[in-house]
């Protein structure tokens, strides 16, 4: 229970400065700056106390300026959620103070090699986000100007006890390890929930993306392809539409005819999913659905026939609660169409040709709770599923046609069956 309620006064802690609208990798920056910076500033304090011990004023103020700017940005950091000019103020307090701490008291060894601490600004870089080769030219020369002046600083160095100074490296070796270390595992923590989340919502965005368009057309996206379009040649098409649905639409209330709908055509997804079949679309109470796309398959016209006569059965299984026994029509043509993407943003999977306006046109003019085909489908299955010839019927922006009602399949005689 106390290392739970640690944990979660951490989380706190290192998300102080997270804001609704950041990304996962927004926020690990920010928890990882927040983190450093957080266990830095108790551990520098160390020094504050032992200088101001020896009385050497200025080497006391060094780290308690730190300490007490770093309290003070993480107080402004949780009220804004803005954390540049803390970030940036705490990688130039990383670079320029332990410096500016060593040469006041002696140069490198009297002040016990504090200025390593120094390389915390261009890891503190790294760590977060920004760019880090400006800091670390920093802190190269700065080691350098140290290095230059140090003979200077020693002679006028303030009196320290040797143990002092001793103790006082062994505090900056094992505090800057221990500071390094804390923050590095945090980073990779940070960044393996970044990448699992990323992967999260790439699953997501993988899911969505196969609702919306067929899996093989979905990775020509992927992989690049601008423009997609398909003159496809061996296709059914099968439109089916709900009978009567004004007149339902004004009895039901909004949320109730989309309810029917969803009890309507669910099972018929499932319906084409367990036959191979390629939902494109249903528009308002209209249904359609492929076969022979977007993988060729030579079964395509049987398949969607079976299709159809399955969602007639389904519909006939149930009625709706308030609406009783739902009819619908349904065409179903076979022929070549053309097959692409369109649009950049809500862009859809769809098809175009005679073949879909005469499926369409077989629905539309087709008789309630009848599967009114072609005769370019009823030749294609009259030897193996029933048909009543329907005779020449006038179809708008076709004239005549002869088509055919399917009734079933032919008992004892399989089809055949895609490979």
């Amino acid at each position: 229970m106390w290392t739970l309620r640690v944990s979660d006064a951490l989380d706190r802690f290192v998300n102080l400065g997270a804001s609704p609208s950041d990304t996962q990798q927004e926020k690990a920056y920010k928890s990882t700056q927040i983190l450093m910076s957080g266990v830095t500033a108790p551990v520098v304090s160390t020094w504050s106390v032992v200088y101001g011990i020896l009385g050497l004023r200025l080497a006391t103020a060094i780290p308690l300026l730190y300490a007490s700017l770093t309290v003070a940005g993480l107080a402004i950091v949780a009220r804004t959620k803005r954390i540049g000019l803390f970030r940036a103020s705490q990688m130039t307090m990383w670079l320029v103070l332990p410096f500016l701490l060593q040469w006041s008291v002696g140069g490198f060894s009297n002040g016990s090699a504090v200025a390593m601490w120094a390389v915390g600004a261009p890891l503190l870089a790294s760590l977060v986000g920004a760019i880090p080769w400006p800091w670390f030219v920093g802190f190269t020369g700065l080691s350098v100007v140290s290095g230059l002046i140090d003979s200077t600083l020693a002679a006028a160095a303030p009196a320290i006890p040797q143990g002092v100074i001793t103790t006082l490296f062994v505090v900056n070796f094992v505090g800057l390890v221990f500071v390094t270390y804390v923050s590095l595992g945090f980073f990779i923590r940070e960044r393996e929930r970044t990448r699992l989340a990323l992967e999260l919502e790439q699953e997501k965005s993988e899911r969505l993306l196969l609702n919306i368009l067929p899996e093989e057309v979905a990775g020509r996206l992927k992989a690049g392809e601008v423009v997609i379009a398909d003159r496809v040649e061996g296709v059914t098409i099968l439109f089916a539409d709900l009978v009567d649905s004004t007149s339902m639409s004004q009895r039901l209330t909004p949320d109730q005819l989309v309810e029917v709908l969803n009890e309507v055509f669910t099972p018929f997804d499932d319906l084409a999913d367990d036959l191979g079949l390629e939902k494109i679309k249903t528009v308002g109470d209209s249904y359609m659905v492929v076969g022979g796309l977007p993988a060729a398959r030579p079964d395509h016209v049987e398949a969607v026939a079976d299709m159809a006569l399955a969602m007639r059965d389904e519909l006939a299984r149930h009625a709706v609660a308030g609406l009783g026994q739902l009819q619908m029509r349904y065409g179903i043509d076979t022929g070549t169409v053309v097959a692409g993407v369109i649009g950049k943003r809500k862009f859809s999977y769809d098809l175009w040709g005679d073949t879909v306006n005469t499926a369409a046109r077989m629905e539309s003019h087709g008789i309630p709770g009848e599967i009114q085909v072609t005769e370019a489908v009823y030749q294609r299955l009259r030897d193996r599923y029933q048909f009543t010839a329907r005779g020449p019927v006038e179809i708008k922006g076709k004239g005549a046609m002869v088509t055919y009602l399917l009734v079933g399949m032919t008992s004892g005689l399989p089809r055949t069956q895609s490979p």
